[in-house]
């Protein structure tokens, strides 16, 4: 069985803010990290290395500083990692990524057949949810998104039976292989990795392939390629105030903040 995870190196939202005056991103300052949903798939990954002895491949799209990623699949058990990663790539939206990903697992393939595709539901950065679907349909294999739990893969027969989480309900799916899955973060809890599994990645060598390995129409990936702009960006203007409850040494400002307004609020309902 051959597994391949795609993962993502985006910034920290948690510590991202908006220039109100130029309505853009500041960046400056900002670390890059792992999109959350991706550190489950390549967790789930290594549970199929765990169970069924899968090989397993992580591949990423970005900069050079995205091998920082593969190297955190590596760590935890992942056998190869390969990064894609060319200026012709840069700008690329959910249609031209997947492109690409799709472009450069067809070659994975080529070489040792996969099986399963491992996708995060999505990324914080966009939360769009649409490149692994995307990689699917370009790879005209089944998809089975939203799954919060794999129940079982016969390998045999090549087919997978998953657990996909709805908005009123779950359901029992079962697809043939090769397959592309999309996972919810309540599938797992992802492993820290050893401290022998840190120097193996660190000793690794990762796999860098640019469009000279892909060879895709420049004018279908990266900036060129993708319909989707970005007109502008900015923070929602609220109409009604509201308090967000914090965490650790916040709590106590929180609490007063939201004594203050009940306060507030009760003056005025008696005036």
């Amino acid at each position: 069985m051959h597994v391949v995870v795609c993962v993502k190196m985006v910034p920290d939202t948690t510590q991202v803010s908006i220039n109100p005056e130029t309505n853009t991103l500041v960046r400056d300052g900002v670390p890059f990290i792992t999109n959350p949903y991706d550190t489950n798939a390549v967790e789930e990954g290594i549970r199929f290395k765990d169970k069924y002895g899968a090989y397993v491949t992580v591949i990423s799209m970005g900069p050079p500083s995205a091998t920082a990623v593969l190297r955190k699949g590596l760590a935890i058990g992942a056998d190869e990692g390969i990064l894609l990663s060319d200026r012709v790539f840069g700008g690329a939206d959910t249609l031209a990524t997947s492109m690409v990903l799709a472009a450069a697992i067809v070659k994975i393939d080529k070489t040792r057949p996969v099986d399963i595709i491992l996708c995060g539901k999505q990324t914080i950065d966009g939360d769009t949810a649409q490149v692994g679907p995307g990689i699917a349909q370009r790879m005209n294999i089944s998809q089975l998104t939203l799954v919060n739990e794999v129940l079982s893969v016969d390998e045999v027969k090549k087919s997978i039976k998953v657990k996909r989480k709805l908005e009123n309900y779950e359901e029992i799916v079962e697809s043939v292989l090769p397959t592309m899955i999309t996972v919810e973060r309540e599938i797992n809890t992802p492993r820290y990795p050893t401290v022998p599994g840190r120097f193996v990645a660190e000793d690794s060598v990762i796999q860098i392939w640019g469009n000279d390995v892909l060879k895709l129409n420049v004018q279908e990936i990266g900036l060129n390629g993708s319909p989707t702009k970005v007109s502008k960006i900015f923070a929602p203007v609220r109409d009604k105030g509201e308090i967000v409850m914090g965490e650790g040494e916040q709590q106590p400002k929180a609490i007063t903040a939201i004594f203050d307004k009940l306060v507030e609020k009760s003056f005025l309902e008696l005036k």
